[in-house]
């Protein structure tokens, strides 16, 4: 897709993001449910099981806002959306945040209005090829066949590799990742790119992993992270916080198993203020004190989220890496709860 006219879109869909953004607190509160955009389906992101009920990373982050606010990680309505109807659904007021995996960059952050409140990802995009194909680097798909997702900065990013490389390609348009994969395997594209945790998300279900290879360039910075609408900047505390809760929580050793433990007081400031046994923090967001101590029960802190969905012990297999705490070499860091 043309580079301006992609923009263009995004300035259209911007148009509308300040309507319903006021009071959204107030709103999920009268309807008793947090609505949160996910994908489509990304195993180990955002996926349904046989019976209807969504579980992942990206999930857990839903589940542990519906927890802050209700005090109940299921209060929550799961909608799909597409590269291309995410914004939309979030401009529109159908979701009140959206958490799969979105690119914080400029233009989302300014001319669609929307406020990025934090990472929960970082990633970066990469090509997934079949090891048939003998290629052992990105820069030996000069003419490739290539399925892109529209609608994404990975339909740009890909455009500025091809063209800084000199070479060409032959997009094939997708519309999700499920299609993606079945066009992949049905042999419609040579390669398949997006960021490179979809990738490896892809690859684990597929009925041969071992028959594909995720190319070493890592093409793009991919900061993914959860994002609402400009104008509402208390609803967008709440989410910004629980994400921030989840990070530190990790940080100070608080779990899902000892959550309950520690609220009744620690020796430790900070995990007091966080889980409500010190201070007004709940209060000055509007929420109940114990609002990041449910935050955390429901599915853990964000070392628990990562291993359980997405880590090393997963089929989807994905280290640590940027994605560590501060501490251990990686880059989550969350401001202090004071």
């Amino acid at each position: 897709m043309n580079k301006k006219v992609f923009l263009g879109a995004l300035t259209v869909a911007g148009l509308t993001a300040g309507a319903a953004a006021a009071a959204t607190l107030d709103d999920v509160k009268a309807r008793g449910k947090l609505n949160c955009g996910v994908t489509t389906g990304v195993p180990g992101f955002a996926a349904p099981d046989a019976n209807g009920n969504w579980d992942g990373f990206d999930v857990g982050l839903c589940r542990a806002v519906a927890a802050a606010v209700f005090g109940d990680g299921n209060a929550v309505e799961f909608v799909p959306t597409t590269g291309k109807t995410r914004f939309t659904a979030l401009a529109s007021g159908e979701i009140d945040m959206l958490a799969r995996n979105t690119t914080w960059t400029f233009s989302r952050d300014t001319d669609l209005k929307f406020d990025f409140l934090g990472v929960n990802y970082y990633d970066g995009q990469g090509f997934l090829a079949p090891k048939a194909l003998g290629v052992a680097s990105a820069k030996e798909l000069d003419g490739a066949r290539i399925c892109i997702q529209t609608g994404t900065t990975t339909e740009l990013n890909l455009a500025d590799f091809f063209r800084a490389n000199s070479m060409s390609y032959e997009p094939v348009p997708i519309e999700t990742n499920a299609e993606g994969q079945q066009q992949y395997l049905a042999g419609a594209c040579d390669v398949y790119t997006t960021d490179a945790s979809g990738l490896a998300a892809t690859r684990a279900a597929f009925e041969n992993p071992s028959d594909h290879i995720i190319l070493p360039e890592i093409i793009s910075k991919e900061p993914l992270g959860p994002l609402v609408r400009h104008g509402d900047n208390d609803w967008g505390d709440i989410v910004r916080w629980t994400l921030n809760a989840l990070i530190a929580a990790e940080e100070l050793g608080v779990t899902s198993a000892n959550v309950e433990e520690l609220s009744a007081g620690t020796g430790n400031p900070e995990i007091n203020r966080l889980l409500g046994a010190e201070g007004t923090l709940g209060a000055m967001i509007g929420l109940d004190p114990a609002w990041a101590k449910n935050a955390i029960m429901v599915g853990g802190n964000y070392g628990e989220l990562f291993e359980k969905n997405i880590g090393e012990n997963t089929p989807i297999g994905l280290a640590r890496g940027l994605n560590g705490q501060w501490t251990d070499g990686g880059l989550l860091y969350s401001p202090p709860f004071r």
